[in-house]
């Protein structure tokens, strides 16, 4: 009976894959809720570019921090603390577009609080999950920003239109509220012994280091240097700016380029985002047999799928565009994001290839990039349209967005070739 126990290790992954179900909710509700309320009194496109990106101007503060605290203080108690910090703010904080400042201070706390996560999980998962089961609990916990994503998408427009803008921030808010119960009561270290296991964080027994409390000092100058380190950190910055642009970006596309309204679109707005979650789970599971069956290499594996996700994305992106209806649309953008999550399960895994004893802080480093990808990606994506609005082109036109998609599409063809030629699979940080 024992060993039919739930291994706690299952529970930890679910939970963490609701963690990031609830932020995805939180990030996507606040653009649909904050774009409503703008549009309605006439905020131009470059104000509401410089209001969803201050998010981001937040986030990219607590990364490497976050990764710090993580390894020092344990990834399960930041974790708690970066949940009650940003569900009060949504819980405290009016939706007002006027009121400028409040809202910007409000984005920067939940922005930093939120920055704790990621490396957060990354150090817990790096602790409980062992080699040959990282590829699918990476990308199964990753897959609840998709599917956050996709449940926001289908939900939050008609919450907006039924009980207003300020609806959004109570649900966010509650939903952190509950998640950080769950986690309190069922989230734990794990056993001392479990450390000296393969588990994908191999601790010293020494004195000074190589303990939760004490964790080894991290190697700062050879993580610099390393081309592996930097070939994640460039596909992570692809990666975010193709997502958080088309997150941000597409409420406004399907209103105002192709005219539609995301009440009337039904269950076809989650659709990329629903694809994305179905994409990242099956770029976890193949990775997984690729590396256990002997297939190909951890580097390979690696490779195959950042390559072949990041280039149909591409793809995907630059003949996206080229269509007039919400279905070509649709099916464009859930190809280009469903891909790209398929390529998590090359870059983002290869954090805890390369680095198991110090995951989080460059998952801090890797994110702080992802995150500049939302602060310039999401901004300029603002000015683009203004410029296009100034030169007289009608924002209904596909002249006016084809730069959107296409700097993202390029971005994404040149951060697969720096994957292909300089990432490995072996530990390079001790």
């Amino acid at each position: 009976m024992q060993r039919m126990k739930f291994p706690k290790r299952y529970l930890i992954v679910i939970l963490t894959f609701f963690c990031t179900n609830v932020c995805y909710v939180e990030r996507m509700g606040f653009s649909i809720a904050y774009t409503v309320a703008a549009d309605s009194i006439g905020i131009n496109q470059s104000s509401k570019g410089m209001i969803l990106s201050t998010f981001y101007y937040g986030y990219v503060l607590s990364q490497i921090p976050g990764g710090w605290a993580a390894q020092s203080l344990g990834g399960r108690r930041i974790l708690l603390l970066s949940f009650l910090l940003w569900s009060s703010t949504c819980a405290l904080v009016p939706l007002d577009p006027n009121r400028i400042n409040i809202l910007v201070v409000a984005r920067l706390l939940v922005g930093i609080a939120q920055g704790f996560i990621f490396p957060s999980i990354h150090t817990v998962l790096a602790q409980w999950v062992p080699p040959h089961e990282r590829s699918r609990s990476v990308s199964l916990t990753t897959s609840g920003m998709y599917l956050g994503a996709a449940a926001g998408m289908l939900l939050l427009p008609g919450l907006v239109k039924h009980q207003g803008p300020q609806s959004v921030f109570l649900v966010e808010a509650a939903l952190g509220i509950s998640w950080s119960i769950l986690w309190f009561k069922f989230a734990s270290d794990p056993p001392h012994s479990d450390h000296l296991k393969p588990t994908g964080l191999p601790l010293t027994k020494s004195k000074d280091k190589g303990s939760l409390l004490n964790p080894a000092k991290v190697p700062w100058k050879k993580m610099i240097f390393s081309m592996p380190v930097w070939a994640i950190v460039v596909n992570n910055f692809t990666f975010h700016y193709a997502l958080y642009v088309l997150m941000n970006w597409l409420p406004t596309y399907f209103e105002l380029g192709l005219q539609l309204s995301l009440q009337e679109m039904g269950s076809s707005k989650m659709l990329p985002y629903l694809n994305m979650f179905l994409f990242s789970n099956i770029g976890g599971v193949i990775a997984d047999r690729l590396i256990t069956r002997r297939i190909l290499s951890v580097a390979w594996t690696r490779k195959f799928l950042n390559t072949i996700g990041f280039l149909i994305s591409a793809l995907a992106l630059l003949i996206l565009p080229l269509f007039k209806t919400s279905a070509g649309t649709v099916l464009c953008s859930s190809v280009s994001l469903g891909f790209l999550a398929l390529g998590r399960a090359g870059f983002a895994v290869n954090h805890l290839d390369i680095a198991p004893r110090h995951a989080g802080i460059v998952m801090g480093v890797s994110n702080t990039a992802g995150t500049l990808a939302g602060i310039i990606g999401v901004g300029l994506t603002g000015r683009i349209l203004e410029i296009a609005k100034a030169t007289d082109v009608d924002l209904s036109s596909p002249k006016s967005w084809k730069p959107v998609f296409f700097v993202p599409g390029y971005l994404c063809i040149f951060s697969s070739l720096i994957f292909l030629i300089f990432s490995g699979g072996e530990r390079i940080l001790e």
